[in-house]
């Protein structure tokens, strides 16, 4: 026999235990602050310190956007994208990224090959390998 474990099954709840209602007393309200818990000033200089992040973000990541663009080095690619639609950026995207993949492949792929042929000429030079 299985044993039972604690817990609900699917499509099944455990039983819903209630104790006695409490009810709390409302909050005492605050008179040098507004609802929100902050006065009219403090509610402007926040407004004013967001508004200024926001505009450094925006600046920060033109400056970003446009460093990229400057340093990227295939440009033309990116720029036939950005006239056609989203899919065909996403596409530019995708085949840089296949590209530097197969660089990379047959980086590897080639080392290898070449440490066999290493092999391969130190074996026969050696006599342990016999053709």
């Amino acid at each position: 026999m299985a044993k039972r474990s604690r817990g609900s099954r699917p499509g099944q709840r455990g039983r819903i235990i209630r104790h006695g209602t409490r009810t709390l007393p409302p909050p005492a309200p605050s008179l040098t602050a507004s609802p929100s818990g902050l006065t009219v000033a403090e509610e402007a200089r926040a407004a004013a310190l967001e508004s200024q992040i926001v505009a450094e973000e925006r600046a920060a990541e033109a400056r970003s956007r446009s460093a990229r663009r400057a340093t990227d080095g295939d440009t033309t690619v990116r720029s036939r994208g950005r006239e056609s639609g989203m899919l065909a950026v996403r596409t530019a995207d995708e085949l840089l990224v296949v590209r530097r993949d197969l660089r990379h492949i047959f980086m590897i792929d080639g080392g290898l090959i070449g440490v066999l042929i290493g092999l391969w000429i130190l074996g026969s030079a050696t006599g342990f390998i016999r053709f």
